[in-house]
């Protein structure tokens, strides 16, 4: 079957990528990341809620703050790669709606209302938008290293210590380094995840 992406693409994004696990010394400019940043904000979510924020970690200081919060095979990964981003939700997404989602102002304070739902919504929007993230940086010719081994109660108390956002998962950012992959694992085939009715 055709695709619009051609094959090249294809690959980029998603037969050659892989999680990233070494990272080489090349540099990876905030500019790079805010120029993946305005190409995958337009990924859907529901009433353009957009509850996906991007704390970027650079600095030997951060990332040590970070790194203490990392399950033990996930730091020294996390040590070398030349930026990471801690993805989370913003648990009070919803104050932007009006500007958002404009056609329906009310959406504020009547279905996301409840603490909740609110969260739950935020949160299952945001890792659509996370998604979209990874397949950004590897767009932008970049390797990602999306980790979810970690405390997360941690590494919100260490960054976000207000508590409006909440970690989703850590995604080490660069280019890759020696045997930065491992082989590729098996995946469920079309015929078993795919049912028509």
């Amino acid at each position: 079957m055709a695709f619009v992406l051609d094959e090249t693409a294809q690959n980029l994004l998603f037969r050659e990528a892989h999680t990233a696990n070494t990272f080489s010394d090349a540099p990876v400019t905030d500019e790079q990341i805010k120029a993946v940043y305005d190409l995958v904000k337009l990924a859907p979510t529901a009433f353009n809620q957009s509850p996906l924020r991007v704390t970027l970690v650079r600095t030997p200081e951060a990332r040590e703050r970070l790194v203490q919060h990392l399950a033990d095979g996930n730091k020294a990964k996390t040590r070398t790669a030349p930026i990471t981003a801690i993805l989370s939700v913003d648990l009070e997404f919803h104050e932007r709606l009006p500007e958002l989602f404009p056609v329906m102002p009310a959406l504020k304070d009547t279905v996301f209302a409840d603490a909740d739902a609110r969260e739950a919504n935020g949160r299952f929007n945001a890792a659509l938008q996370a998604g979209y993230f990874i397949l950004g940086v590897r767009a932008a010719g970049l390797a990602a290293g999306p980790m979810t081994g970690l405390d997360f109660e941690g590494v919100d108390k260490e960054f976000f210590g207000d508590g409006r956002q909440k970690t989703l998962l850590v995604v080490n950012i660069g280019h890759p380094g020696p045997d930065a992959f491992r082989p590729r694992g098996p995946r469920l085939s079309a015929d078993e995840a795919v049912t028509t009715v």
